[in-house]
């Protein structure tokens, strides 16, 4: 909507609740569907309904363990779009993504996958976290240094937690971590770890702060982290890069090492990523992360490439008049 994609966007969202929605500005809206059944991928009666009385959106994004099949159908007439949130590059079945038009993908493996199974769905690596980072979202601030470390991520075994504080524990000297969750249910036993452990680091637990604070905490700390393996080009990559923060990421991170560059951080193995921590510390001087993200990957940059692309992908049977919406459909919710 800021560059004028679209005029009008709705983020759909499935609930084991009742529906609802909820209008943020003249041109954002939140719909909830309530869940037909809660097996992925999944399907909502009331959205397929509200589809078929309303008419499909210009643009279908989808996240994550996808929709039904007959939800796509009723939107033949979209551009429809997946983004492929995790390290797996479909989480979705052959029938389902065999109605994508267009496969954002973070590693050209991913890409490569999506082409073995669909030869004529349109893939670029281009993850929506990391690539359509804000820069008035995350910025420096001038906090004073309270944390050597700091890591945004959901509390569950994926983002490998295990892999950062077994490196506080080698590390010749003591560092002190931040380890901020807006999700997950491993809270008590990264607690438990840490505590074995003997090392220093303070917790955030769900349900998280605010885009605003997490802004604040990431610029208390020295050096942003990335531990997991299975993980899908994490959009934190650039946002810790946006608030000043060089990045050390785990080497055998499945997507998303294009953005760690000389300039903006480390990539290390987890054997030795307390030594690259430490060098990150030692030497800010070094790197220019939020300078390296403002040349190369915030929104304005990438929306540019994504305009490309779907001006080959015009859907069918409508004009250049007709009123230009998008919707989002993320991963089913609970209530």
């Amino acid at each position: 909507m800021h560059h004028g994609l679209v005029d009008f966007a709705e983020i759909w969202h499935h609930s084991t609740g009742d529906g609802s929605v909820r209008h943020d500005s003249p041109h954002l809206a939140r719909r909830v569907f309530p869940l037909t059944n809660d097996r992925a991928p999944f399907h909502s009666e009331a959205m397929l309904d509200f589809i078929h009385r309303h008419g499909a959106p210009r643009i279908l994004c989808i996240w994550g363990l996808g929709v039904s099949a007959a939800i796509l159908e009723a939107c033949s007439d979209s551009v429809i779009i997946y983004n492929s949130i995790d390290a797996p590059a479909l989480r979705v079945p052959p029938e389902v993504s065999q109605h994508f038009d267009l496969v954002l993908t973070g590693a050209e493996w991913q890409s490569e996958v999506v082409r073995d199974r669909h030869p004529q769905i349109v893939t670029t690596i281009m993850p929506v976290g990391p690539e359509f980072a804000a820069p008035d979202t995350f910025f420096p601030t001038g906090e004073a240094r309270r944390y050597d470390i700091i890591y945004v991520a959901a509390a569950q075994a994926y983002k490998r937690h295990d892999i950062l504080f077994a490196a506080m524990a080698r590390s010749p000297r003591r560092l002190k971590a931040l380890c901020v969750m807006g999700y997950g249910e491993d809270v008590g036993a990264l607690r438990q770890q840490v505590e074995d452990l003997g090392i220093d680091v303070d917790f955030i637990e769900p349900p998280g702060v605010s885009h605003d604070e997490v802004n604040r905490l990431m610029n208390q700390a020295r050096v942003g982290v990335v531990c997991g393996v299975d993980d899908g080009a994490p959009a934190i990559l650039t946002e810790y890069m946006l608030a000043g923060l060089p990045v050390v990421a785990n080497a055998d991170l499945a997507c998303g090492l294009q953005y760690i560059l000389p300039e903006t951080g480390i990539a290390a193995p987890a054997d030795a990523i307390e030594h690259a921590i430490i060098a990150a510390i030692d030497h800010p001087e070094q790197f220019a992360p939020r300078e390296t993200v403002l040349a190369r990957w915030a929104w304005p940059h990438t929306i540019a490439r994504f305009e490309r692309l779907l001006a080959g992908m015009t859907p069918k049977n409508r004009t250049d008049t007709e009123h230009r919406q998008g919707a989002s459909l993320e991963p089913a919710a609970s209530a």
